[in-house]
């Protein structure tokens, strides 16, 4: 059950945190105004569902502060987490009425959503909206494609390296930050989360972990707050390309 939505807009669209990443990234003033006029915030608590797998969606959204996951529930009850959805990223399908995936809150959430029958109208009549949702969906598929062989292939020590650099490049995307020198960021997942979805043991990651801080690749302050010296070293650390772009 969805809570109540925010009153109160947390932001202007001039001043948003995801402006220049979200689904209205391109978007111009009279068509800012537009999807105005359809847009509320949600808040979430961290462990709070936000949909069900197979409930209808009255609304699309963005992402604007904090992480969730995307699970699927198998028949003999056991779970899988098979995404996340971080700052700017978009939840729902125009087009579609169902989800297809649970959606839940792993840290506190706000999202921009917006009525789905006035946005699937406002995506057809405005190439701008339109235009970037095909950019998202795949930028989406490039990193599911990404995440198969994070999943399949690698060990566990380039899991943890992989799913890091995955959260420090995008942090640093969100704030418009170079990819040269230290990188900080707060991890948003606890120990457990990053298990779950990286198909790993809680024992393993923290060791994964505590290698990582103990051979200065990463250094950790707390469990959460983490510091990249060389983005570079973490990035050969978890078997990609030094050279490579960001991630979207």
């Amino acid at each position: 059950m969805l809570n109540e939505p925010m009153l109160n807009s947390p932001h202007d669209c001039g001043d948003c945190p995801i402006r220049h990443r979200a689904v209205c990234a391109r978007c111009e003033p009279l068509e800012l105004q537009a999807l105005e006029e359809i847009k509320y915030y949600r808040s979430f608590e961290a462990g709070q569902t936000v949909v069900w797998s197979g409930d209808q969606m009255d609304f699309v959204a963005s992402v604007v502060s904090g992480i969730a996951s995307l699970t699927q529930t198998m028949e003999d009850g056991r779970t899988q987490m098979v995404g996340l959805l971080l700052p700017s990223d978009f939840v729902g399908r125009p087009g579609r009425e169902g989800a297809a995936y649970d959606v839940v809150a792993t840290t506190d959430l706000v999202m921009c959503c917006f009525r789905k029958k006035p946005f699937e109208r406002i995506m057809l009549e405005t190439p701008h909206i339109a235009q970037r949702l095909l950019e998202m969906t795949l930028d989406e598929l490039d990193a599911a494609r990404e995440w198969m062989l994070v999943l399949g292939r690698k060990t566990a020590r380039e899991k943890i390296a992989s799913l890091l650099s995955i959260i420090a490049r995008r942090d640093a995307s969100l704030k418009m930050t170079g990819m040269a020198g230290t990188m900080v960021f707060d991890l948003p997942l606890t120990r457990e989360a990053m298990a779950d979805y990286l198909g790993l043991t809680l024992e393993t990651v923290s060791r994964q972990i505590s290698a990582l801080k103990r051979d200065g690749v990463i250094h950790l302050e707390g469990k959460r707050h983490v510091t990249i010296p060389d983005l570079g070293r973490l990035l050969e650390e978890a078997g990609d390309d030094a050279d490579g772009g960001v991630m979207a």
